[in-house]
């Protein structure tokens, strides 16, 4: 087997494993009635179920609720560096690294997938728990070598009940030397 591929083996054989401990990272809000309706007015939906006093929270928005704050207090600046297409010093949106996965120079996101199965509504505390891992392959592509990982996370509210079941994959990846010509 080619170095590269073994050296992710390791993660090959966490596949099933859930690196968050069973921890939630609960989203820096709640659900809001201004961020329901910002949400619905860009797109302009008019359906009656994100307006007034008992809204819903559009499917399509679960996700931005998760998220933590960027940056708060006391915290170091998030942009580092003010060259042009500057990337965040840190991201929640980077996705997972666990120790023990092979260091690359590169990724990219290349799926994702959602189950909804219940409505977030205004007032709630939306979550993400669990980061299991689906599955790791190994793989060689025009861009570089590196492997596919597929990892799956509940949405939740407050009460731990379960709003959506998300699978996403990226691709980790350390890119091919650029082709010299003659």
């Amino acid at each position: 087997m080619e170095d590269w591929k073994q050296a992710w083996q390791a993660m090959v054989a966490r596949v099933g494993e859930d690196f968050s401990n069973g921890a939630i990272r609960w989203g820096a809000d709640s659900v809001e009635a201004s961020a329901v309706r910002r949400y619905a007015e860009v797109l302009e939906f008019d359906c009656p179920l994100h307006h007034g006093p008992d809204a819903v929270a559009p499917a399509t928005s679960l996700a931005s609720f998760t998220l933590p704050p960027m940056w708060a207090p006391g915290q170091p600046p998030v942009f580092t560096s003010d060259s042009r297409d500057a990337e965040p010093e840190r991201s929640p949106l980077r996705g997972t690294r666990p120790e023990g996965m092979p260091p690359t120079t590169a990724y990219m996101a290349t799926d994702y997938e959602v189950d909804y199965l219940q409505s977030a509504r205004l007032g709630d505390r939306v979550g993400r728990r669990g980061n299991r891992l689906v599955s790791c392959e190994p793989k060689e592509t025009r861009v570089g070598r590196g492997a596919f990982t597929t990892w799956e996370y509940d949405i939740v509210n407050q009460r731990e009940e379960v709003l959506a079941r998300c699978r996403f994959s990226m691709f980790h990846y350390d890119p091919h030397p650029a082709a010299t010509g003659t």
